[in-house]
C-alpha cells in the first residue's frame, strides 16, 4: 500500500513534461506583456494564479491518467477477451466511448464556447450528447474490428468521403465546429482509457498484433465527432429550406 501512494506521489517526470508543455506560452505571454500589451497589475496576477493551478491540476491529472486508468484499462481488455460471446464488446465499447467523452474536459469546454457563441441556440448539453453519440457508436465499430479482424480502411475511407459529401450538404457553420470536435474528442481522458482498453483485448487474443489490430482506434474516435455534429447541420439546414 505503501508503495502505490510512493509511485502515485511521484509526479516529477509528469510535471517536468507539463512545465515544457506550458512554458513556451508563458515565455510568449511575456514577451508580449512586457512588449506591447501593458496589462495591470492585478490582471497579471491573477493570470499567473491560473496558470499555477492549471500546472498543479494537469500534473495531478495526468499522473493519474498514467498510474490509474491506463494499467486498469489493459487489464479490463485482458479481461474482456475470456468472455464467451464477444461480440457483447460491442455494446460495452458504446458505452465506454459515450462516457469516456462525457468525461473528457476539452470536450465539454468546446460545447460552452459554442453555445456562447451561437447565443444560446446550440445548447451546451446538446452538443455534449451529440459528441458523445457518435465518438460511442466509432468506437464500438473499432472494437468490432479487433473482435472479426477486419481492416480499418473499411471503416475510415468510407468514413472521410462522407464527411467531404457532408461538407457540401451542411450548414456552413457547423463545418468548423464539426472539424474542432474531432480534435478535441481525441483527449487524455478517451486516448488512455479507450485505447489502454482495446491495445489490452489485441494483446489478449491469440493471433492478433496490439500494434495492428490495437491501433487506429482514436483516428475513428477523431471522426465521428466531424460525421456527428454535420449530419445536425445537414438536418438543420434541410429544415431551413421547408421553411
Amino acid at each position: 500500500m505503501t508503495s502505490l501512494i510512493l509511485e502515485f506521489l511521484d509526479v516529477r517526470h509528469v510535471l517536468f513534461n507539463v512545465l515544457l508543455a506550458i512554458g513556451p506560452l508563458i515565455a510568449f505571454f511575456i514577451f508580449f506583456q512586457m512588449a506591447y500589451l501593458k496589462l495591470g497589475r492585478q490582471y497579471v496576477i491573477n493570470l499567473f494564479k491560473g496558470v499555477v493551478l492549471a500546472i498543479a491540476g494537469l500534473t495531478l491529472f495526468l499522473q493519474g491518467v498514467e498510474v490509474g486508468f491506463m494499467p486498469v484499462g489493459a487489464e479490463m481488455g485482458e479481461i474482456m477477451n475470456n468472455f464467451e460471446n464477444l461480440w457483447i464488446l460491442i455494446p460495452i465499447g458504446f458505452v465506454l466511448g459515450l462516457v469516456a467523452t462525457i468525461a473528457e474536459p476539452a470536450v465539454r469546454i468546446l460545447c460552452l464556447n459554442v453555445e456562447r457563441a451561437s447565443a444560446g441556440s446550440l445548447g451546451q448539453m446538446f452538443m455534449l450528447i451529440t459528441l458523445s453519440l457518435g465518438v460511442g457508436i466509432f468506437v464500438a465499430m473499432g472494437m468490432g474490428k479487433i473482435i472479426f479482424g477486419f481492416s480499418i480502411y473499411y471503416i475510415l475511407l468510407p468514413g472521410y468521403v462522407l464527411a467531404l459529401v457532408m461538407m457540401k450538404l451542411s450548414d456552413q457553420s457547423f463545418i468548423s465546429i464539426a472539424f474542432d470536435a474531432g480534435g478535441v474528442a481525441t483527449g487524455p481522458m478517451t486516448v488512455t482509457f479507450v485505447m489502454a482498453i482495446a491495445l489490452g483485448l489485441a494483446e489478449a487474443m491469440d493471433g492478433r498484433s496490439a500494434i495492428h489490430d490495437g491501433f487506429g482506434l482514436i483516428a475513428l474516435v477523431a471522426l465521428a465527432p466531424i460525421l456527428s455534429v454535420m449530419t445536425v447541420g445537414v438536418f438543420l439546414k434541410l429544415k431551413t429550406r421547408r421553411e
